[in-house]
């Protein structure tokens, strides 16, 4: 291998990382390697896709629950501390491994061949979680095109879908007052229209008979990986300039939500029970570890998404300060947007005559039943229904531009004088593929597929891989090496908390969360379905499979090594 000529130009490939040291005279890699691969074209690009990559679904739908559950205000301690003990730092290690390296996530073990399988495993967690998510962002323009009426069609019962337990709220908009509502006897039209009509459950018998497919939910499937692909058609460049708007447009509309919601009758009554403090909470095992699962998955690290956009950055790009840019917008992100969701639940709560806690839900229950059902108790209400779930449409697209991208980058940075010059024809492939493997999703029972994908694809093997990431690199390729080379792009060593954090802190902390997810494992269901033993075992498989990435691409790395073992893999 060679030094790249003239690197200072765009960014050099530094030998320290990519080179053995008995490869740094060498002279066989093409000058052309870097600038080929293309960079963002402006200088907000970048910071903008972590943001829209970081700021998703979960920011709506999870964290506000999160809060009320785990102790109000009180729940703000631990999730501050798990940022700074865990977020901030693998962040910013995310970071400058792409950074430095210009390389994607299988092309950068470079440093160390031993662990090309952690690379391997990303790609297998991503590409499963790219499967599923694009179909939470069909049910999210099936919503979207549902709202374009005069009337929301989950407003009211008597539809072919409801049944004799569907009862609708007669509240504010007519003025004949509050409907107390029994939620154990009576469904609401919003959860029927959600099961019923959109999912069509009720043609499944299970995750092993999923049914007839929606050809509804197909089309707006389609559409969704259309929408992708034609984004991220000319990689970096084109996602690049979309996300100007998808980053920024979301803040714009949770502000009118969170005005609108706050300005509700019950509304004080909502954010009381999202914020009140409750601090014997913090005693409990459990409150911390939802805080630092909260930020290791809002944040997106180790999926790859991270290591790719900073892959594309010019050499000296200042991600210090992105990093925290980006961790602490996403924090204030989730807090300002449990105030709107919790301000509507409360004039909800109001309006139902019932406790706020029997309206809350986490997950897609809050994103396509609880607040759909608020939205029919407002004036002009389609108005309202079709910002809410424009939003989530933009949140969803940003985060499902990171996977592809980095599926895309990764392939193609291991096979780049095939697949460089087709970069869009093998993006298009990619999600045509994708497309045909999510088809089960869109039958009758497949919400039980995407509840067993959510469950186990990104569950304990994402933190193995992220876990044997912070060891190679600090361990294994050095700290010491690790530090001098951040201190090449930016000027300047990571000081004592970040090395503290990856040696030790970090490390620990996602060990004793992998350790109490496998002790605290709880079976999958879905409201009251309990999943078979097959699917179960199937699920725990698809955790294990990311996780024996790592042996396995050890193995490959022992029988291709020629030389020293530890001279040849280890130190890369």
């Amino acid at each position: 291998m060679k030094k790249l000529q003239g690197a200072h130009q765009r960014k050099p490939i530094i030998p320290d990382l990519l080179m053995t040291p008995s490869d740094q005279g060498d002279v066989d890699l093409d000058v052309d390697f870097a600038a080929d691969r293309g960079n963002w074209t402006g200088k907000l690009d970048f910071l903008l896709s972590c943001i829209g990559y970081c700021v998703g679904l979960g920011n709506v739908w999870r964290f506000p629950y999160r809060a009320y559950t785990n102790g109000g205000g009180a729940f703000l301690v631990p999730y501050f501390l798990m940022l700074a003990i865990c977020g901030i730092p693998l962040f910013f290690l995310e970071l400058s491994l792409g950074q430095f390296s210009s390389l994607g996530p299988l092309a950068v073990w470079k440093i160390s061949p031993l662990f090309k399988g952690a690379g391997a495993a990303m790609l297998l967690i991503v590409g499963l979680v790219a499967i599923y998510y694009n179909m939470i962002i069909a049910y999210v323009l099936f919503y979207l095109f549902a709202s374009l009426t005069s009337n929301l069609p989950w407003e009211h019962c008597g539809n072919w879908w409801n049944t004799d337990l569907c009862l609708e709220h007669r509240g504010s908009k007519d003025g004949n007052g509050a409907l107390p509502l029994n939620l154990t006897s009576t469904v609401s039209p919003s959860e029927e229209y959600w099961s019923r009509y959109v999912l069509h459950i009720q043609g499944s018998q299970g995750i092993g008979s999923p049914g007839e497919i929606r050809w509804n939910l197909c089309l707006c499937l389609l559409l969704a990986w259309v929408i992708v692909f034609l984004c991220i058609l000319k990689g970096v460049k084109s996602s690049g300039k979309v996300v100007y708007f998808t980053a920024t447009f979301p803040y714009l509309i949770l502000l009118m939500l969170l005005v609108r919601g706050v300005t509700l009758p019950g509304a004080w009554k909502g954010i009381q029970f999202y914020l009140t403090p409750q601090f014997h909470h913090l005693l409990s095992s459990k409150v911390w570890i939802e805080a630092a699962l909260q930020i290791f998955y809002s944040l997106g690290v180790g999926f790859g998404g991270l290591l790719t956009f900073a892959s594309y950055n010019t050499f000296h790009q200042n991600i210090y300060r992105d990093t925290f840019i980006v961790t602490l917008g996403n924090a204030i992100t989730s807090i300002l947007a449990g105030f709107a969701i919790f301000s509507v639940l409360g004039y909800m709560s109001q309006e139902l005559g019932v406790p706020v806690d029997q309206v809350a839900k986490a997950g897609p229950g809050l994103a396509f039943v609880v607040y759909p059902q608020a939205m029919t108790m407002l004036p002009l209400s389609p108005f309202w229904s079709f910002l809410f779930f424009f939003m989530l449409l933009t949140l969803g697209l940003d985060s499902q531009f990171a996977f592809l991208e980095t599926i895309v980058t990764a392939v193609t940075d291991e096979f780049p004088y095939y697949l460089r010059p087709k970069k869009a024809v093998f993006s298009g492939l990619i999600c045509v593929a994708m497309y045909l493997m999510g088809l089960v999703l869109t039958t009758d029972g497949g919400m039980y597929w995407l509840v067993l994908l959510d469950d186990y694809s990104a569950s304990f093997g994402l933190m193995v891989v992220v876990i044997t990431t912070c060891l190679a690199v600090t361990r294994v390729y050095g700290i010491q090496r690790f530090c001098r080379d951040i201190h090449m792009m930016l000027g300047f060593k990571p000081g004592l908390y970040f090395r503290a954090c990856w040696l030790f802190l970090s490390p620990a902390t996602l060990l004793a969360l992998l350790v109490y997810s496998i002790v605290k494992y709880q079976p999958s269901e879905y409201g009251s379905y309990r999943f078979p033993a097959w699917a179960e075992l199937l699920g725990i498989l698809m955790g294990l499979l990311s996780c024996l990435m790592i042996p396995a691409g050890m193995l490959v790395a022992v029988l291709r090594e020629e030389g020293s073992l530890w001279e040849d893999c280890l130190q890369g």
